[in-house]
């Protein structure tokens, strides 16, 4: 049975300090209390060491934004996913739009990053999805078939049943505008046949499919009542503990 998850994704906001708190603040309102969903808080590398401390006897675990595409070595500035790992982060958000977008993420960058966080027992959450662009031209599916073939459909099906995808139309990130819930399970049903025909039934019934696009409070659970829609990547509303606690509570 597939997880459903509520994963926030803080980008880069929040000092050390403002993200302890955050995170401390998260852990309050979920005190005592069973979720009927996995959380999942995104940080920023400075925060991941504390906040998994912080959070270790709560419901919530924690995830790295990225890690690099070299185990280890003369890589200035870049953090392994064996680093990440050691910080008790259980989670790696891998292939995000705007590091596609920002960083030039090429599909063999993010293969590489997704065998290296598999090997350190990190769990990808992996994200595929198409731009305005690509959407206006009704070529939505040919574009997450393409980032599932390139980046992650080498893997075996063992491998691969680590995996959360996250589908982000790209034009809805941030910008207020969102998938239609009908629009986000037609592709999610969609996706979920590529994995199919990659690795059966089975593996396809068992993948956690989040939708990451200006998901929150009022959407979610319009969202999530969806069968193919397992939970939400959330981005501005994980920054206040009350709203991302709305969205979990949507399940």
């Amino acid at each position: 049975m597939r997880k459903n998850i509520v994963a926030g994704n803080w980008k880069m906001n929040k000092t050390l300090q403002e993200g302890v708190a955050l995170a401390n603040d998260l852990k309050e309102l979920l005190a005592g209390q069973t979720p009927n969903c996995e959380v999942i808080i995104g940080t920023p590398f400075i925060h991941l060491a504390t906040v998994a401390e912080l959070v270790k006897d709560s419901v919530i675990k924690v995830s790295a934004e990225n890690c690099a595409d070299k185990a280890a070595g003369a890589y200035t500035g870049e953090v392994s996913a064996a680093m990440v790992a050691s910080t008790g982060a259980e989670y790696c958000i891998l292939g995000h739009s705007e590091r596609r977008m920002y960083y030039g993420e090429t599909y063999e960058i993010l293969k590489e990053k997704t065998l290296l966080a598999l090997a350190n027992n990190l769990k990808p959450i992996f994200c595929i999805g198409e731009l305005k662009e690509e959407r206006e031209a009704n070529k939505q599916n040919e574009v997450v078939k393409a980032q599932l073939e390139g980046s992650v459909f080498n893997l075996s099906a063992e491998e691969f049943s680590k995996i959360v995808l996250a589908y982000e139309p790209v034009w809805a990130i941030g910008t207020g505008l969102t998938a239609t819930s009908d629009q986000a399970e037609e592709i999610h049903a969609y996706i979920r046949s590529l994995i199919a025909e990659k690795y059966g039934n089975e593996v396809a019934e068992n993948t956690t499919i989040l939708y990451g696009g200006s998901c929150k409070g009022s959407n979610a659970k319009e969202l999530f009542s969806k069968p193919n829609v397992d939970g939400g990547l959330i981005g501005g509303a994980s920054l206040k503990a009350a709203d991302f606690k709305e969205i979990i509570d949507a399940f």
